[in-house]
């Protein structure tokens, strides 16, 4: 089969499309033939040297795909040859074949094609872990979510609405803000131009956000403190802005507030599958019904990996950018 590689961690010419030995599905796994893969901040750390993929799983970069079953392991049920299927990945994904855990497998929505499933599972997981089992953003609260027109801040937007929830974004053009509002967004904040601690508190009478997605860490850790409600929650999923930042305690504590910060990809099969199964019961229902559906900006030929991922640095692209095999 071929897949990525990344012989040297470097700029996107460093991805080089490489026959590798065939993948195979072990006990409690699937062989899925690869229609899609997804590009996520995560795989542009990976090229770089920066972001290894977990002990035992594969060394190819993508968090995510979708395709078909090719071959059944040994101990899976419920899974067939055939079946179509988008999953959930410790890496791989860049590839025309990867071994999957059963238990991070979902299937392809109704009135969805395969390859556009590609970009559901890493950031369908990745906000509901975040925004509903951990920080449990309620109907009528407000989420605040930092990069609004990115592939986790498109689907934060439907999801809290789909909840009844008040929704603020901020990006940093006028087209990826308008696409947030066509998404549902209540509150636009241009980054580049307003202040979101202000424009957030005039949006909602002084009272700030329930909940803060938040993907750029330590850039933004003090002004978020300030942005939040009271008893509200800070979720951090990314460190664009850095990895350190001075945090004012007495305003978290006056605030009664509190933070949490997760990474997926690391997280052992147990929780992965507890998160896929509450993502398959809470968030396919919406998907089938067409309530929610994943925003693709672009696909790509998988060998053209490295012109992707010069798309996604440049920060041009709204919602999700594919990588096709087909």
């Amino acid at each position: 089969m071929y897949a990525i590689t990344i012989p040297e961690p470097g700029g996107p010419e460093a991805l080089v499309w490489s026959e590798v030995p065939d993948a195979v599905a072990g006990e409690g796994e699937v062989l899925v033939e690869v229609v899609a893969g997804a590009v996520n901040r995560a795989d542009i750390l990976q090229r770089q040297g920066f972001y290894n993929p977990p002990p035992g799983s594969s060394p190819y970069p993508g968090l995510e795909c979708s395709g078909r079953i090719a071959a059944v392991g040994p101990g899976v049920s419920g899974w067939a040859v055939g079946d179509e299927v988008c999953a959930l990945l410790a890496g791989g994904g860049y590839a025309e074949k990867v071994a999957v855990p059963a238990g991070q497998l979902l299937p392809v929505p109704k009135g969805l094609d395969a390859r556009r499933a590609a970009a559901l599972p890493e950031v369908v997981c990745t906000v509901w872990s975040n925004v509903f089992m951990i920080a449990h953003l309620r109907p009528g609260e407000t989420l605040l979510v930092h990069g609004g027109s990115s592939g986790i801040g498109t689907m934060a937007i439907q999801l809290a609405k789909a909840v009844g929830a008040k929704v603020a974004v901020t990006a940093g053009t006028r087209e990826k803000l308008d696409r947030c509002a066509e998404l549902g967004a209540d509150i636009l904040i241009n980054y580049r131009e307003q202040d979101f601690v202000e424009e957030l508190a005039k949006a909602t009478d002084g009272a700030g956000a329930d909940v803060i997605l938040d993907n750029m860490g330590a850039k933004y850790l003090d002004r978020n403190v300030k942005a939040l409600a009271v008893n509200g929650r800070l979720a951090i999923i990314g460190m664009q802005g850095g990895i350190r930042g001075e945090l004012n305690i007495a305003t978290l504590l006056n605030k009664r507030a509190a933070i949490s910060a997760t990474s997926l990809r690391a997280r052992p099969p147990a929780e992965k599958t507890a998160i896929v199964a509450a993502v398959r019961e809470h968030v396919w229902p919406l998907l089938d019904a067409g309530h929610v559906r994943p925003v693709v900006d672009r696909e790509l030929p998988m060998s053209e990996a490295a012109a992707a991922h010069r798309v996604v640095e440049e920060s041009g692209h709204i919602g999700k950018v594919l990588l096709v095999t087909v």
